[in-house]
């Protein structure tokens, strides 16, 4: 599922999904008072901060911080934990590569998952791809002709010429 905001939540449907939530828990724990009014309202902001300066240090982060994140959440979703932790070791003893080295070695990353995943590592590349361009608010495109590490290296190139 994709949502493509450009406030605090990634879409309204969210937004309106936790104040839902927020909504029956406090009313659960604080029935209706007039007391309790002022204090949820104070809640609620609070969270909406926490929120924002959770989403802003997320979406101004570098590229590598953002694709190393992106890339364990993106390989813990698709294989689990223990999942990924396999495949980290296995790229760790084979190829000497650690996944915080995804920005700086991203050809090295390709080659390993290659080895292991075979034909399946295009498509979990792709989708680490995917999932970085949406947190950076860029719209994916398929190249022909590029792999992981080009696109990795486009992204590059283009923060430094912003930065």
């Amino acid at each position: 599922m994709s949502f493509r905001g450009t406030g605090v939540f990634d879409s309204e449907s969210e937004y309106a999904w936790l104040v839902t939530i927020w909504t029956l828990i406090s009313y659960k724990l604080n029935p209706i008072n007039p007391e309790n009014s002022i204090w949820q309202d104070c809640m609620m902001m609070e969270v909406i901060g926490v929120t924002k300066r959770f989403n802003t240090t997320e979406k101004t982060g570098s590229v590598d911080d953002l694709l190393f994140g992106t890339a364990d959440k993106t390989m813990k979703q698709v294989f689990r934990k223990e999942g990924s932790k396999v495949i980290y070791d296995y790229l760790e003893n084979n190829s000497h590569f650690k996944l915080e080295e995804i920005g700086e070695k991203p050809e090295v990353f390709s080659a390993g998952l290659e080895r292991l995943l075979g034909s399946g590592a295009p498509v979990i590349e792709k989708l680490i791809l995917k999932k970085l361009y949406h947190k950076l608010r860029l719209e994916y495109e398929e190249k022909e002709g590029y792999d992981f590490s080009d696109y990795v290296k486009e992204l590059n190139r283009s923060a430094l010429a912003k930065g």
